[in-house]
């Protein structure tokens, strides 16, 4: 005998289409159109203020850079629809989230000017650090979300992965302990569709990423990552479902990667430029604004306005970086271990030497 004993389905939505036209019903938020405009002034922060790292990055004044040019809407929309006392698990480029979460742009600028105080950020004090290390924020956040549902607590936790990420075990184990437990944990996978260079269709044979969360027994939606609105409500659906105990969820944010990796990166040696071209004309910034224009309530003027205003923030952000004292060579060695081995010891005393002259042995 052959039966079927189960069947699946995944979810697509956008809201606004490339050319900021509606599509179906906007969400309750969304109708309010300053609401839109702060998830607007939001991205465009974000934007100026990647600009603006890639050249300090450029002229030595910061170390290697992850841009998130491209990823604006996914990350904006991931963190507005968060709430203060949620846990955030983020990846290592989600900017746009952790602005919305307090996070000051000089914290950034610290982190990657190889400051490690740039980690112990502004905003909510439960939030993880930035995670180099491929996936295992995922296993950060699903363990947050069981010490939630531990204590009874109307709380989650969010974690953020890249296409990428989802081939690591990590992933898999965070999701499978999500389902089996039901916790109240949301991984927004941001699909860029590149793992530095290696493209989506090399790293699964998936029609999707959002049905990865099919084998650990939870929802999983795909969604247009360059769309704020569709980005934001998901978000907000999917965190008060498991606020409320209906357990854990996958969003699978469909965007792209319009910057290299990183500043270490050359995208141009492994992506073509026609690819890169054509995503431009579904960027998140474009079609955002454009519909804000056809409801009249944006126009040159405030865009012009908008984008000095972001400019002098970003700089307020920039001399603060820049007047940060630097730490001395040996805080890589005295917040490490109470005690220090005598190996490292001999370490911290040639770093010293190598300090004091200059970066000359």
């Amino acid at each position: 005998m052959k039966k079927t004993v189960a069947e699946y389905h995944i979810d697509y939505l956008q809201i606004l289409d490339p050319d900021g036209n509606v599509q179906g019903e906007l969400p309750a938020f969304a109708r309010y159109p300053h609401e839109l405009i702060n998830l607007y002034q939001r991205m465009t922060l974000t934007r100026v203020f990647d600009t603006k790292a890639i050249n300090l990055q450029r002229t030595g004044k910061l170390g290697t850079y992850a841009s998130s040019l491209g990823h604006e809407a996914a990350h904006v929309g991931m963190g507005s629809a968060m709430h203060e006392k949620d846990v955030f698990a983020p990846m290592y480029r989600e900017y746009g989230a952790q602005f919305c979460r307090g996070v000051k742009m000089s914290d950034v600028l610290m982190y990657w000017g190889g400051d490690e105080r740039g980690n112990n950020f502004a905003g909510p004090r439960q939030d993880f650090p930035w995670c180099v290390p491929i996936a295992t924020q995922c296993l950060h956040a699903a363990g947050a979300a069981m010490a939630m549902k531990l204590r009874g607590e109307k709380r989650c936790a969010v974690a953020s992965i890249g296409d990428g990420g989802t081939s690591e075990g990590a992933f898999y184990e965070a999701l499978n302990l999500a389902g089996a437990q039901q916790l109240p944990v949301v991984f927004v996978v941001v699909n860029n569709k590149w793992a530095i260079s290696v493209p989506l269709h090399l790293q699964t044979a998936a029609k999707t990423l959002a049905q990865k969360a099919i084998a650990a027994g939870i929802p999983g939606i795909q969604v247009d990552g360059n769309d704020v609105i569709a980005m934001r409500a998901t978000m907000e659906a999917a965190l008060e479902r498991a606020r409320n105990g209906g357990g854990p969820a996958l969003v699978e944010a469909v965007t792209y990667r319009l910057s290299d990796h990183t500043t270490a990166d050359d995208a141009t040696r492994y992506r073509p430029q026609e690819e890169v071209d054509e995503a431009w004309k579904v960027e998140p910034l474009e079609r955002t604004r454009s519909y804000l224009i056809s409801i009249g309530s944006w126009d040159d003027g405030k865009e012009q306005a908008l984008l000095a205003d972001c400019a002098r923030q970003v700089d307020e952000a920039v001399n603060e970086y820049l007047a940060t004292d630097r730490m001395p060579v040996t805080a890589m060695f005295d917040h490490m271990y109470e005690e220090l081995p005598e190996a490292m010891q001999d370490q911290r005393e040639t770093a010293i030497r190598y300090d004091r002259s200059g970066g000359h042995h």
